[in-house]
């Protein structure tokens, strides 16, 4: 319910908050990592380079190599799963070259 009321607040103010969807590249793993976050894409790294279990807990070089703003959290997430539906090494390539 309340965030029903923070979109009405957010639409009544012309307050909207971007969302970005991102990709990450490490070196000494040869990968890389697409996610998406409401935070600046910065300060997701710093997340993704501290101490932790997760994926990109692996390793410590993790280098922003493609990020793309949307207006809503929704629509960074869905290309999120579109670049990782892909499944495709070269694809992801060829959207950071292009980009």
């Amino acid at each position: 319910m309340w965030k029903h009321r923070v979109l009405y607040i957010a639409i009544e103010y012309g307050i909207f908050i971007m969302a970005f969807c991102y990709i990450l590249y490490s070196k000494s793993l040869d990968k890389y990592y697409i996610g998406h976050t409401e935070m600046s894409v910065a300060d997701r790294i710093a997340k993704h380079l501290t101490n932790h279990d997760g994926f990109t807990g692996k390793a410590k070089d993790w280098l922003e190599v493609w990020s793309r703003e949307f207006p809503s959290k929704l629509e960074a997430y869905a290309m999120e799963r579109k670049i990782k539906g892909w499944k495709s090494r070269k694809a992801i390539e060829q959207l950071i070259q292009n980009a």
